[in-house]
C-alpha cells in the first residue's frame, strides 16, 4: 500500500532552517508529482510547495516562496522541504501527499515549531 512518512521536524529559532523528508513507499515513486501541505490546530490545511515528476518544475505558496524550497530524490524515493529564514508563522504540522489515479494519500505529518 501507499505510504508516506515523513521526518525533519523539530524546534527552531526564527531566521533559523530546517529540511524535512518524506519517505515514499507501496508505489512508483518517480511516475508521480509530490506535495507538502501545513496545518496549524484549528486551521484549514494549506498549500506549501509542489513537485513534478522528473523534479523541474515547482510551485509555492506565496507565503513561503524564496524561503523554501522543494526537491526530490528519485532514486531514494523521496521528497524534501529545506526551510531557511523560518518565521513563527512558519509553525505547523507538515505532511506530504501524492495523488494517484485521482486518489489522495497522505504522511501523518511532522511538527514544526518556530520561536521567535
Amino acid at each position: 500500500q501507499v505510504t508516506l512518512v515523513e521526518s525533519g521536524g523539530g524546534s527552531a529559532q526564527a531566521g533559523g532552517s530546517l529540511r524535512l523528508s518524506c519517505r515514499a513507499s507501496g508505489f512508483t515513486f518517480s511516475s508521480w508529482g509530490m506535495y507538502w501541505f501545513r496545518q496549524v490546530p484549528g486551521q484549514e490545511r494549506e498549500f506549501v510547495a509542489d513537485v513534478d515528476w522528473k523534479g523541474r518544475s515547482t510551485n509555492y505558496a506565496d507565503s513561503v516562496a524564496g524561503r523554501f524550497t522543494i526537491s526530490r530524490d528519485n532514486a531514494k524515493n523521496t521528497v524534501y522541504l529545506q526551510m531557511n529564514n523560518l518565521k513563527p508563522e512558519d509553525t505547523a504540522v507538515y505532511t506530504c501527499k501524492v495523488t494517484i489515479n485521482g486518489l489522495h494519500y497522505w504522511g501523518k505529518g511532522t511538527l514544526v515549531t518556530v520561536s521567535s
